[in-house]
């Protein structure tokens, strides 16, 4: 379910802007569509585990509001990131 610390890394480097970029919204998003994709496959199998659920729904809303956020203030990254996720 949870992402392990080198996959972590590996998404950081692929979406940060700059070295030692944590906080963008890019990385924000992307580490976040990892973890949701974890989380459906784990909900496949686990029908009933709704706390899981409770918690995917959490960072399903939370990464809409960042995407929301990200297309306001910068379209440009926007749908650069889109089209690298597949969003």
């Amino acid at each position: 379910m949870a992402l392990t610390s080198e996959e972590k890394t590996d998404v950081i480097k692929k979406f940060a802007l700059h070295e030692g970029d944590t906080g963008s919204p890019e990385v924000q998003i992307a580490l976040l569509t990892q973890q949701i994709d974890s989380l459906t496959e784990h909900l496949k199998t686990h029908k009933k585990d709704n706390h899981s659920r409770k918690g995917l729904l959490n960072m399903v809303g939370k990464r809409r509001r960042l995407i929301q956020y990200l297309k306001s203030s910068e379209e440009e990254r926007y749908n650069t990131l889109t089209k690298k996720l597949g969003i």
